[in-house]
Parts: structure tokens; C-alpha cells; sequence
């Protein structure tokens, strides 16, 4: 009973819109020798991502469900079978004198206490005449699927996180160099400073408005800690580990910026696991359709029992103390005030839910990829031009001092051309690792490598 699953059809267009004009940097197949991470090539990402799969608490929590669902499809498939039991007892008990006895077979009559021994066997098959069962488990195997996409996704959207954090902590690492050395340059200028004024030609406002400078300085290398604490936290509880119990050595930021290929939107329906899970969700809900439907057709179930009663356990298992019966029972529900007619509704709207989570799902889909694209090409773009600003500004910032020595500019002009290299190259690195994490970004919104192949049957 009930409709069989036909998935809705959605019509894509031939081209991402963001697409024009933007050229990744790897080969179509970089996502298919291997977990997507290794198109970095760092070790060191590598490493932590291995253990997101292992280690992560909410990717255990996402198989654990996966597990159920599957136990789910395991109890709906026992329904195909035969329902047998047996069983052995003893009673002791007596009757009033004005209560009827009924004689069994093997006891003594009359009043006072008797012990009576049974066993026996018992079965009951409800045969699935209109797929209600069948129904059943194709809804629960569909559930199942969903929850193992929900893994692929939980597992994809932790692995995501992970090299977003990991890559911002490196761009955390970069600027505290770059900090450093800006600190360092501004302690030389302060050292100018305090020379030209020890010599009389320098202001004490020139040398106070140098410490100021690297005082400022000072305290922003010290801030910047902050942020790579926290990144360093968020990547410790994402692998599964105390904050106490992990650290990661500062290490060079990457100098390129690595990313795929967007291919055609047709083929993401087949490739990320969010979509998949939708998908699934869709198959399910349409299964619970038949399974209402099937409620207002008769249940037909074949019982039986053999059992033996006597008052001993001796001589038990023997014919005279045998009690048998086989037979069919149908049942049908008359009346039940609009009780079915309502389920088959509930479930109709339910796949009409469905159907609107998927093709949300797809849209949002579609939308990630096209901001990604977006965001990568233009923020290569501006890369250049912020690698540009950072030249010029360091040799205005050498030419300014030199002309400061010479003493054809104010020491203000030196602290004017230290601040803008310093936000100019703040500014590139912002840029840069926005690149990154964009690329990651990317990466996961095509789903990371993943296939709707991968899903169990």
C-alpha cells in the first residue's frame, strides 16, 4: 500500500553564476586520491584531522545514532518472521465450595488444593499481506541511510572546523611575527630617537612619542596570545582532547593558497551528505504513507499452541494431558471515528515537509558554493593589491626614517609610515588567511570528497 518513492526532481542551471572568470589552482581529481585535506600538504593538519573521526565527540554521538537507526531496521525486518514461545509452570491453588470446577484431563476432581504442572509452545505469524512491514522497514532502512549521511556530515562539518581553526591559528603565528619584528624596528627608532635628542637635535617629544609608539606596540604583540589560545582550545576539544593535555608549536603560514574545482551544481545533489540526508529523510516519510494506509485494511495472523497439563511433572508430555490449537484470525477495525483517515493525512503532510526540507537543503546548497566562489576570486584579487600596499608601505616607512636622520621630517611622519605598514600588513595577512579558510569553506560545501555511493545499503 501507499506510493512507491520517486525522488522530486530539481532543475539546476548548466553553471555556478561566480564561476566566470576564476581559475582554481589544482586538477579536477585532487579530491579523489585521498581525504581532501592532503591537497595542504601539511603534516601537521593531516595528523589532527585523522583523529576528528575517532576522537570527536559529537561525530561518536552522530554514529551512535547511525547504530540505532540501523537496530531500528533490524526490529521492523523481525516482523517478516514467526512470533514463538514457550513456557513451563506450576500453580498450587484451591476453589470455594459454591465455585464450578472444571475437570482437565489428568487432575483429580473435587474441593480442596491441587497443584497443576503445564508446558507447552506458542506461535503467532502476522502475515504482511499489505506491506505493512514491508513499509516499515523500507522507511527505518531510509532512516538509517539518513543517519549515516548525518554522520558523513557531522564528520565533514568537525573536519571543516578543524582546518579553518588550524589555519587561523597559522595566521596567528604569522602575526606575531609580524608583530615582533615591528616591535623590534620601533625599539630602533627609539634608539634614533634618544640618540638624536641625547646630541641636541631631537625634541623629548620625539623620544616620547617613540616609547609611546612601541609601548602601543608592545602591548598589541601581547594581545594577539589571546587569540591563539582560544584557537588552540577549539582545536583540542574538536580531536577530542583537554585543552591542558595539547598544544601546538608555532610554525610557518603557508604561502599559497590551494582550492578545487567547482565542477556543474548538478552533480552537488550527489555529493554532499546534507543533501543526501535530506534525500533520505524525503524516502522515509513517503514509506510512512503505505504503512497509514494499511491500517484500513484487515490484519490477518495465523496462531497456535500445544500444551500439556497435569498435576505432576511426571508422565506430563503425554497424550491424554495434551491441549492443542491452530488457527486463522482476521481482524478489521469498524469504526474508529477518523482516526486512520487522519494518520494518512499526518503522514502525507509529513512527506510534504519533507519535500520542502529538501529542496531547501539543495538551495542553500547551491548558495554556499556560489558565495564561496565569490569570496575566493575577488579576495584573490585584493591579495595582490594588499601585497602591493605592504611593499610600499615598508619602503616608505625606511625612506621616512632615513629622512627623519637627516632631519627633513618630524619624528610624527616615522610613527604615520610605522602605523600604516603595520595595519597594511595586518590587513594582508586578514586577507590572506580569509583565502584559506575560504578554500575550506569551498572544499566542504562540495562535500569534501564524500558520494552518495558511500551510503550503506
Amino acid at each position: 500500500m501507499g506510493p512507491d518513492y520517486r525522488r522530486p526532481a530539481f532543475e539546476t542551471a548548466s553553471s555556478y553564476k561566480e564561476q566566470t572568470d576564476w581559475k582554481p589552482s589544482e586538477p579536477n581529481d585532487v579530491m579523489t586520491r585521498g581525504p581532501w585535506w592532503n591537497i595542504f600538504k601539511d603534516e601537521e593538519l593531516a595528523a589532527l584531522e585523522a583523529k576528528v573521526e575517532v576522537s570527536n565527540e559529537n561525530v561518536k554521538a552522530a554514529a551512535a545514532a547511525f547504530d540505532q537507526a540501523r537496530a531500528l531496521v533490524a526490529q521492523a525486518r523481525a516482523g517478516f518472521w514467526p512470533t514463538l514461545s514457550a513456557s513451563v509452570g506450576a500453580e498450587r491453588g484451591a476453589a470455594g465450595a459454591g465455585q464450578a470446577r472444571t475437570t482437565v484431563p489428568g487432575l483429580s476432581g473435587g474441593s480442596g488444593t491441587r497443584t497443576t504442572v503445564s508446558a507447552g509452545v506458542s506461535g503467532n505469524w502476522t502475515l504482511d499481506i499489505w506491506g505493512q512491514i514491508r513499509r516499515t522497514v523500507e522507511s527505518n532502512r531510509a532512516s538509517a541511510q539518513a543517519s549515516a549521511a548525518a554522520l558523513a556530515a557531522a564528520t565533514l562539518s568537525a573536519q571543516g572546523e578543524l582546518a579553518i581553526d588550524y589555519f587561523a591559528l597559522r595566521a596567528q603565528d604569522q602575526l606575531q611575527r609580524i608583530l615582533d619584528d615591528i616591535v623590534e624596528a620601533e625599539q630602533q627608532s627609539l634608539k634614533i630617537t634618544e640618540s638624536r635628542y641625547h646630541f641636541g637635535v631631537a625634541a623629548k617629544a620625539d623620544v616620547v612619542n617613540a616609547q609611546t609608539q612601541l609601548l602601543n606596540s608592545q602591548a598589541q604583540q601581547i594581545n594577539a596570545k589571546i587569540q591563539r589560545g582560544i584557537l588552540e582550545h577549539a582545536i583540542a576539544v574538536l580531536i577530542g582532547q583537554q585543552p591542558a593535555s595539547f598544544s601546538l608549536a608555532p610554525a610557518a603560514l603557508r604561502l599559497d593558497v590551494p582550492t578545487v574545482p567547482a565542477g556543474v551544481p548538478s552533480t552537488l545533489l550527489e555529493r554532499r551528505p546534507d543533501v543526501a540526508e535530506a534525500e533520505r529523510k524525503m524516502a522515509a516519510a513517503n514509506a510512512q504513507i503505505g504503512v497509514a494506509k494499511t491500517a484500513y485494511f484487515p490484519t490477518l495472523s495465523l496462531s497456535g499452541s500445544d500444551q500439556y497439563t497435569n498435576s505432576t511433572f511426571s508422565h506430563l508430555i503425554s497424550v491424554p494431558n495434551r491441549v492443542w490449537s491452530l488457527g486463522p484470525q482476521l481482524a478489521e477495525t469498524l469504526f474508529d471515528g477518523g482516526l486512520r483517515r487522519a494518520q494518512v493525512a499526518q503522514a502525507r503532510a509529513a512527506y510534504d515537509a519533507n519535500v520542502a526540507a529538501y529542496r531547501q537543503t539543495v538551495l542553500a546548497s547551491f548558495q554556499q558554493v556560489e558565495d564561496e566562489i565569490v569570496t575566493l576570486h575577488v579576495l584573490e584579487q585584493q591579495s595582490v593589491v594588499e601585497e602591493a600596499a605592504v611593499a610600499a608601505a615598508r619602503e616608505a616607512e625606511k625612506l621616512t626614517l632615513n629622512q627623519y636622520k637627516a632631519g627633513t621630517v618630524p619624528y610624527s611622519s616615522v610613527i604615520t609610515a610605522q602605523t600604516t605598514r603595520l595595519n597594511s600588513e595586518e590587513t594582508a595577512l586578514s586577507v590572506f588567511s580569509n583565502r584559506l579558510q575560504a578554500s575550506v569553506t569551498l572544499i566542504e560545501a562540495l562535500g569534501g570528497g564524500w558520494k552518495e555511493a558511500d551510503l550503506p545499503p
